[in-house]
Order: structure tokens, then C-alpha cells, then sequence
């Protein structure tokens, strides 16, 4: 078939056709985010602000945060807007543009989240060397890193995208633009372009995930040897990322480690890693944690 691209927009089904049911998402969605983007800003300024938040645990998180906000945007306000209006039509070069931003953020909290497994490995792990192993450089280049392989994985979506024949039909089951949903509305065959998405995105979340699973796993075995107290505190910080990365890479490995297909729960197991887990972020990394919490009630006896 001839590769050319007659479609100018395309138009998004949403998560819902029922208008009641659209409202009653509108206003949870509006409340999802606001508490994504205060809470996240939140933890910002506190470990920006806090004399006592300056390791490289909270210079990762911070970043997290950043990134969380972020990612969140790239589909929250567009969800919102589309359960309130009939027409939830989107520009060929805003569906491309909303899938690379999607890809970016989200390949970086990957990495972010790595690197952060990576930091605690050593603080628990070797703690005397603990200072010279991960310093500010070092944390500087894990956050580059992270960027940049964000950066790269996106770029090879957005590619394997764009270079795609769409001339009819242009609905998108999704309340969103990504591959998959792409795939199936190209006018070619999409087999080799969906063991390619696959092999990128599936391998970097499956990949990612096994070197999160055995980190922790080596820091559940190292707290043997150390004291109860000390025990107690590394189970508090590690527990928090480990329930972010559950939360994550459970619906990203669903969505993303399977040929290019689609099924109806999909549009219900992205909401999770788009809109509520950076919500979540927040609120399981301050809840569990004493240093944040003891540096927030600092920041706003300061306000006070």
C-alpha cells in the first residue's frame, strides 16, 4: 500500500460515553490532579528549602517529583477536557506530540526510579562508603542519565509512530495518544513496528523492574546484620519505593510487555500509571517517611 498519511486529526473515544459518568470523572480527575501537582510542589520546596533533606535520596526524589508533575500534565488536563465536550478531537501533530512527552516523562521515572533503588542499595548495603560511592556528582550523572534515556527511548517511539501510513479510520480507543492504539488504526501491516515497541518499551519497564526486584532483594537480606532500629528505618524508606514501583510497573508491564494489541481494560490500567500513581507519590513518600514529615512542619511553622 502506498505510504501516505490522510489523516489531519484524530478523534479519542475517552474513558466514558455516559454523560453522568464523565461528570462524576471530571470532578475526581480535577481533584487527582490538583492533589498531584500540590503535593508533589510541595515536596519540592520542602527538600529545596530543608537544611536537613540534603542527601541524594532527597535530591532523587525531588526530581521524582518534577517529573511526576509532568508526566501527570501530559494527559490530565487533556482527560478532563474531553469528559466536559462532545468533540474530543486531538491534531495529528498534538497526538505525536502527547505520545513523545508520554514516553519521556514516563521512561524517566523509570530510570529515576532505578537510580534511586540504586542509592539505597549502597546507603544499606555499605554505608561507610556510602558518601564517596553516591555523592552529588555521582547523582548528578544519574539524573542526566535518566533524562537522556528517556530522551532516547521516546525519540524511537515517536519514530516508529510517525513513520506509519494513517488514511482512515481515525478514532482512537484511548483517552490518550500511544503506540499501540496507533498501531491498530495504521493502514499498513504493523507486525514488525510492534515487536519493535515491544523490544523498546516492554524490555526497558520488564528490565528495569528485575534490577528493582533484585536490589531490594539484596537489601532485605543485608538487614539481617543490622540492628533492630536501624532495620526498622531502612524497611520504612524502602517500603515506599517499593509500593511506588509496584504501582508503576504492574500496569506498564501489562500494557507494554504484549504484541500490539488492545484490550478494554487498558484505558482503566493507564489511568493508574498516568494519573494515580504521581499522584500517590507524594502522599506514600511523606506518610512513611519521618524526615519529610518533621521538615514540612519546619517549613510551615517558618510560613506561619
Amino acid at each position: 500500500m502506498e505510504n501516505k498519511n490522510n489523516v489531519t486529526e484524530f478523534i479519542l473515544h475517552g474513558l466514558t460515553q455516559n454523560k453522568t459518568v464523565a461528570k462524576v470523572c471530571c470532578l475526581l480527575f480535577i481533584l487527582f490532579y490538583a492533589t498531584t501537582i500540590l503535593g508533589n510542589l510541595l515536596i519540592i520546596i520542602t527538600i529545596k528549602t530543608s537544611e536537613q533533606l540534603n542527601s541524594p535520596m532527597y535530591f532523587l526524589l525531588s526530581y521524582l517529583s518534577f517529573v511526576d508533575i509532568s508526566y501527570s500534565t501530559v494527559t490530565a488536563p487533556k482527560l478532563i477536557y474531553d469528559l466536559l465536550v462532545e468533540n474530543k478531537a486531538i491534531s495529528f501533530l498534538g497526538c505525536i506530540a502527547q505520545l513523545f512527552a508520554g514516553h519521556f516523562f514516563g521512561c524517566t521515572e523509570i530510570f529515576l526510579l532505578t537510580a534511586m533503588a540504586y542509592d539505597r542499595c549502597i546507603a544499606i548495603c555499605k554505608p561507610l562508603h556510602y558518601t564517596n560511592i553516591v555523592n552529588k556528582y555521582v547523582c548528578g550523572w544519574l539524573v542526566a542519565a535518566s533524562w537522556a534515556g528517556g530522551f532516547v527511548h521516546s525519540m524511537v517511539q515517536t519514530l516508529l509512530a510517525i513513520q506509519l501510513p494513517f488514511c482512515g479510520p481515525n478514532e482512537i480507543d484511548h483517552y490518550f495518544c500511544d503506540v499501540h492504539p496507533l498501531l491498530k488504526l495504521a493502514c499498513t501491516d504493523t507486525y514488525t513496528v510492534g515487536v519493535a515497541v515491544v523490544a523498546n518499551s516492554g524490555v526497558i519497564s520488564l528490565s528495569s523492574f528485575v534490577v528493582l526486584a533484585v536490589s531490594y532483594t539484596v537489601i532485605l537480606v543485608s538487614l539481617r546484620t543490622h540492628s533492630s532500629e536501624g532495620r526498622l528505618k531502612a524497611l520504612y524508606t524502602c517500603s515506599s519505593h517499593i509500593t511506588v514501583v509496584v504501582l508503576f510497573f504492574g500496569p506498564c508491564i501489562f500494557i507494554y510487555m504484549r504484541p500490539s494489541t488492545t484490550f478494554s481494560a487498558d484505558k482503566m490500567v493507564s489511568v493508574f500509571y498516568t494519573i494515580i500513581t504521581p499522584m500517590l507519590n507524594p502522599l506514600i513518600y511523606t506518610l512513611r517517611n519521618r524526615e519529610v514529615k518533621n521538615a514540612m512542619k519546619k517549613l510551615w511553622s517558618r510560613k506561619v
